[in-house]
């Protein structure tokens, strides 16, 4: 009889690729997370009874700070620069909503500058973000 001998193989799994496929998941995922950040202010809301909804998908958002700073899309605007972006955001997209985010604190003079920007584009579609209870 013959004897034969089997060689025992140590099974093994190549973990080479596995450091690459982590990399790529990771960036995937800072990527992502960077996709989903919105442009924020800190304020405080002001509150009210009534609340209607709006899609958040393309509204353009206009920040007005305690001290009158007006800032929209990241950046400090003067009333002008204002109403330049303001044109060029509804020259590309009609259906947009505006939004003034004031902060509870400010003075209405600086709101109504804002608002007197929009007024003279003749814009009508304006809500006022509040906080919801």
């Amino acid at each position: 009889m013959v004897n034969i001998k089997r060689k025992r193989r140590n099974p093994s799994i190549t973990t080479s690729s596995m450091s690459d496929i982590g990399f790529l998941l990771l960036i995937f995922i800072m990527l992502i997370s960077l996709m989903n950040q919105r442009y924020e202010e800190k304020i405080n809301y002001s509150e009210s009874t009534e609340i209607e909804k709006t899609q958040s998908e393309s509204n353009f958002e206009i920040w007005i700070q305690k001290n009158g700073t007006v800032s929209a899309e990241e950046k400090l605007l003067s009333p002008e620069e204002l109403e330049s972006l303001v044109v060029e955001t509804v020259t590309e997209n009609p259906e947009v909503r505006i939004h003034i985010i004031a902060d509870r604190d400010t003075p209405y003079v600086y709101v109504d500058s804002v608002i007197s920007v929009l007024q003279s584009l003749q814009h009508r579609v304006v809500s006022f973000v509040i906080k919801e209870k």
